[in-house]
């Protein structure tokens, strides 16, 4: 399953995390069935969905926006998430959880400690899975699936398609639903794109600082391939793919509103520039003077 665009600061994640939450809850609402026999209490207290997500942010999210709908449908929810109590995830686990929403390592902590008990779990979401995948836990994924039940409904959510991401549907999914959005539906209309031509990689952050002295800026997004580096969106450095700049820029033209992306390009990014804008039918011109009154 894939799901592209995300919203802009803390309005766009809280949308994104309801959205996601709520078809989480329906799909694994529609799976689930009261146990008959006579220990069903106990059996209805265990962990039924698994949600794994990249950042604690977000696992943090998701546990919020299914904690409120959970009031209305009496399900529990618990994030198993890094830099909180080992012992405060125990404790709620034993006490008996619906959902967990958590970052893989903690979820594979919990699980290998046995605390988090995996039998009853009908349902595993992996959220943003090219993300978990660029961010190398790939190992911890399929780690956390050894310990799953066989009769298992995979979700899979995404923004871009690699091949490691098909090589996952192959590895995790019997006949899996694709549910994509067509070429023609993305579109960078409405974005005023423009790039800084820069000679050096060091000389990078002085053209973001010559550029914060000459925009009055409030809100920015910037986007760099490494960790080290640090209504407008600024790509530090071009990215890997072509699907992945409209996934990038898309954020600061949602939902009909105008945007401005600017792009660092070396002399040997020209070719990666020309290449997404003949992808995307686009126009990506050098920066003008006045790019101020533009944003």
């Amino acid at each position: 399953m894939e799901r592209r665009g995300t919203g802009h600061g803390e309005e766009g994640k809280m949308e994104k995390a309801l959205c996601n939450s709520i078809a989480f809850i329906w799909i694994w609402r529609t799976r689930w069935k009261a146990p008959a026999h006579k220990n069903r209490k106990a059996v209805a207290n265990l962990v039924q969905a698994l949600i794994v997500s990249p950042t604690r942010e977000l696992a943090g999210q998701t546990e919020k926006v299914i904690l409120a709908i959970g009031d209305f449908i009496n399900v529990q929810a618990h994030a198993c998430i890094g830099g909180k109590s080992i012992g405060e995830d125990i404790r709620k686990l034993e006490y008996g959880v619906h959902v967990v929403s958590g970052t893989p390592g903690r979820v594979c902590d919990m699980i290998k400690r046995r605390t988090l008990r995996t039998r009853a779990i009908k349902l595993l979401v992996l959220d943003e899975s090219d993300e978990m995948l660029s961010r190398g836990f790939k190992d911890q994924i399929y780690d956390v699936y050894r310990y799953l039940p066989p009769e298992l409904q995979v979700v899979l959510i995404f923004a871009t398609l690699p091949h490691e991401i098909l090589e996952m549907t192959n590895k995790f999914m019997t006949d899996p639903v694709r549910i994509l959005v067509k070429r023609d539906e993305l579109t960078l209309e409405g974005i005023k794109q423009f790039f800084v031509a820069v000679e050096r990689e060091e000389w990078k952050f002085d053209t973001l600082c010559d550029l914060y002295d000459t925009l009055t800026i409030t809100q920015a997004v910037i986007f760099c391939n490494t960790k080290r580096k640090v209504s407008l969106v600024i790509n530090y450095d071009l990215p890997n793919n072509r699907e992945l700049y409209i996934h990038r820029i898309g954020r600061s033209g949602r939902f009909g509103r105008k945007g401005v992306a600017i792009n660092f390009v070396r002399n040997d990014d020209i070719r990666i520039l020309r290449d997404i804008e003949q992808y995307y039918s686009t126009q990506i011109d050098e920066m003008p003077m006045n790019v101020a009154d533009l944003i």
